[in-house]
């Protein structure tokens, strides 16, 4: 098969919402219609050990979040998909930035109760930086919920995204009877007991009350024949150049747990979501169709396997073709890497790879060769951009609890920040080393994972830091003066960058004004 038609072949999206919108049960079903899992419930049940589990680690089965990004794939009508079930807990919000550089579109979770939350406006906020095309899911429709019309508005207003519906729901929780797909002129009937079968779907062109009455009754079709009116000459046709362009945001409606709604936005999902996009390099644009292979890795993750205590780095696709046991430039290190046993993801069940094209996620087995953002090309040098880290809120410094399992926690703070879980300083003066996050549960997190996957025991002390800000220096002279009289306050980020930790906004904003030969930056990236 030609490298286009591969490409044509696969999506790769991002699912992100709000923590317990429903994203995690809706990668579940998700995975139930590609056959990736046969068991629903397989996602969240502890009991569950033989089938694929999204949320892997011990410490999100105790929490019961998800606190690492999760690559899926799975088959759907001829088509290869991935998905990306990225953490919803604001703690990890800098993982969700990460992986949205990988994805080229996005599935946006709402509950239809809670509405449009803080911690979704977010990250919508940097997939419209991106320009990434989105779809909204307003999942919970067997619960009562927030009016379908303000929903809609609350969404235009707050994550300003100008929406079209392509379906609608019919009544709510106790009085939901289905939704009406707009988009293919066909009603589904609810079924409580999740059998969403050929029986319950009825193409109906133009619906009307005397066609609806005897299905849902005559109250419910009033009520959607009412808001069907409103609806269609409120929103525009819907326009795939603009949805692939970000201007336009489809909205279905449905019930994940109940399995309902999730097929026809699949369906509508697989048919105009793009696949497999261009992406920016520091040197140049890089096509999905030019012969010669690229990727980035845009995640690190180690440990999935605590048996195996394995270490893999997340790379996608992004020319080309990847061969197994083929020798490909590591851009960064300046030299040659194969690898033997590159792996691709059902659900958390790992399958030997041979080829992979643009679009998809490879895993890579990894002692310590990557790091978040490299690349590897077929000899090329290209740096991909669109992966910085941002200034973390919070800091603690690291206290070592157990002086003779040094190595043990100097190598496990050190896997762990490859990860991105968060970011390690190490100051200038003292060489004491701070880890920096963007939420107080990252911590815990850090904590019990250097416990239980390392043997390391630390605590944490707390340090008196408002942001971490990346130096540019234009003024040499300038900067000399700055290093003499900010000495306790710089420190080097894990990659040997120079960086600044002001005690207070004040301190930050005095530096601004009296060194106008250094720039500051909050981004690792510029």
């Amino acid at each position: 098969m030609k490298l286009t038609d591969e490409i044509k072949k696969r999506r790769t999206f991002g699912i992100i919402s709000h923590p317990d919108a429903g994203k995690t049960t809706l990668t579940e079903k998700l995975l139930l219609f590609g056959g990736a899992i046969q068991t629903a419930g397989a996602v969240k049940s502890n009991k569950i050990k033989k089938h694929a589990t999204s949320d892997f680690m011990e410490i999100e089965r105790q929490r019961g979040i998800s606190v690492a990004t999760s690559v899926m794939g799975f088959e759907y009508r001829d088509l290869n998909i991935n998905i990306l079930d990225t953490p919803g807990h604001k703690d990890f919000a800098e993982d969700t930035y990460r992986t949205l550089s990988a994805v080229d579109s996005v599935i946006v979770v709402i509950d239809v109760a809670k509405g449009v939350e803080p911690q979704t406006e977010k990250l919508v906020g940097v997939a419209r930086m991106r320009q990434i095309p989105m779809i909204v899911f307003i999942n919970k429709l067997d619960r009562e919920g927030k009016d379908p019309v303000d929903l809609l508005d609350e969404v235009e207003e707050k994550l300003g995204l100008s929406v079209l519906p392509l379906s609608w729901p019919i009544g709510m929780g106790q009085r939901f009877k289905g939704v009406y797909n707009i988009y293919k002129q066909e009603l589904i009937l609810f079924d409580p007991h999740g059998q969403q079968d050929e029986d319950n779907i009825l193409k109906i062109t133009n619906p009307d009350l005397e066609t609806l009455e005897p299905l849902v009754g005559k109250f419910a079709a009033e009520e959607f024949l009412s808001e069907l009116e409103i609806v269609t000459m409120v929103y525009d046709d819907f326009d795939r150049d603009a949805y692939q362009k970000g201007d336009q945001v489809p909205v279905f409606f449905g019930s994940a747990i109940n399995n309902f709604g999730v097929k026809e936005m699949l369906d509508g999902f697989v048919e105009f979501a793009p696949s497999p996009l261009a992406r920016q390099t520091e040197e140049r644009v890089v096509r999905p169709e030019e012969d010669d292979f690229s990727g980035f890795v845009f995640k690190i993750h180690a440990n999935m396997d605590p048996r195996h205590r394995d270490r893999i780095a997340f790379l996608r696709i992004v020319s080309g073709k990847f061969e197994r046991n083929k020798f490909y430039h590591h851009v960064r290190k300046d030299t040659k890497m194969r690898f033997s046993n590159p792996t691709t993801f059902m659900a958390a069940r790992k399958e030997l790879v041979e080829e992979s094209f643009p679009g998809d996620i490879v895993g890579l087995y990894d002692p310590g060769n990557f790091k978040i953002g490299d690349a590897l090309t077929d000899g090329e040098v290209l740096h991909f951009k669109g992966i910085p880290r941002f200034s973390p809120e919070l800091f603690r410094m690291v206290i070592n609890k157990d002086p003779l399992r040094f190595k043990q926690l100097d190598k496990g703070i050190r896997q762990l920040m490859d990860e991105g879980v968060a970011q390690l300083f190490t100051q200038v003066m003292g060489n004491q080393k701070v880890i920096g996050t963007v939420g107080a549960l990252q911590f815990d997190v850090i904590k019990y994972r250097l416990e239980h996957e390392y043997g390391a025991n630390c605590d944490y002390h707390q340090v008196n830091i408002h942001k971490a800000i990346w130096l540019e220096i234009l003024d040499k002279e300038e900067f000399r003066d700055f290093e003499k009289r900010k000495m306790k306050d710089l420190a080097y980020d894990k990659d040997e960058q120079l960086v600044y930790l002001p005690e207070t906004a004040w301190a930050l904003q005095m530096a601004r004004d009296n060194y106008p030969g250094i720039k500051f930056h909050e981004t690792s990236e510029f």
